[in-house]
């Protein structure tokens, strides 16, 4: 078997997030389907994560394997570039070492969450807006708080089938990025909803509802009750996932 990655984008307004749901459209599913209609065999692609309902990804890696090598694999983009809508598109195809995978592999994983400080028509459907508009220095604040800790129970959705709620951050900024605020951060891993959830409590300090002692208290109570409320996922992006060299 010859296992490739697959680095793709997708516009997440129409999909239940990447994994297969049921009763529900996923990328997942999409993609699955699409692969085994052009490569006449059953085809599960595994992603490097899973994305919530509505979020985006910029850059985005899956795996799949046949039992067949695929001879030109920039025709295969081509063919599922024709077959898929808008909403996926196929950037490269290419095969890796047996052992790469899409998901346990990957070194780190890039988001980024945008806000729109005025109202835009142009970048509406991909950004927030809220009023008053939050204290970028008061956030970036709390952002040096956040590194400080790996135990992030308190952003993470209850119930959960994650064995660990520790995650190790290497970046967490606010920037102002002309019409709008954009917040990146990077880790080895996210639990689920969590960019969302620290998003939504980082405002409430930018806006002077949540003190910076009283965010280090939310982060310490390992309570998501304590924590903010999930901002809207329409303007979340994955936007990188970092690997070690494994193409063949």
């Amino acid at each position: 078997m010859q296992r490739y990655f697959i680095e793709l984008a997708y516009n997440g307004s129409k999909y239940n997030g990447w994994q297969i749901q049921p009763n529900a459209p996923s990328v997942q599913e999409t993609l699955n389907k699409a692969l085994s209609l052009i490569l006449k065999q059953e085809i599960n692609v595994t992603g490097a994560g899973r994305t919530d309902t509505g979020v985006h990804a910029s850059f985005f890696i899956a795996h799949f394997e046949t039992d067949t090598p695929i001879a030109d694999p920039s025709k295969l983009c081509y063919k599922l570039n024709s077959l898929l809508d808008n909403s996926i598109a196929i950037r490269e195809i290419y095969p890796v070492q047996p052992g790469a995978h899409a998901r346990f592999t990957a070194l780190s994983r890039t988001y980024k969450y945008y806000i729109d400080k005025t109202k835009d028509p142009f970048t509406h459907e991909f950004a927030f807006r809220t009023h008053p508009l939050p204290d970028i220095q008061l956030m970036n604040e709390a952002c040096n708080i956040l590194l400080e800790y790996e135990d992030f129970t308190s952003f993470s959705k209850l119930h959960t089938d994650s064995k660990t709620n520790i995650c190790h951050l290497m970046f967490a900024r606010w920037e102002e990025q002309g019409n709008q605020l954009v917040f990146t951060i990077k880790a080895d891993r996210f639990l689920r909803n969590m960019v969302r959830a620290i998003v939504g409590t980082l405002l409430e300090v930018g806006k002077g509802t949540l003190t910076l002692d009283g965010f280090r208290q939310v982060i310490e109570s390992k309570d998501r009750c304590r924590a903010g409320s999930s901002v809207p996922g329409k303007a979340l992006f994955l936007c990188d996932i970092e690997y070690p060299d494994c193409r063949i």
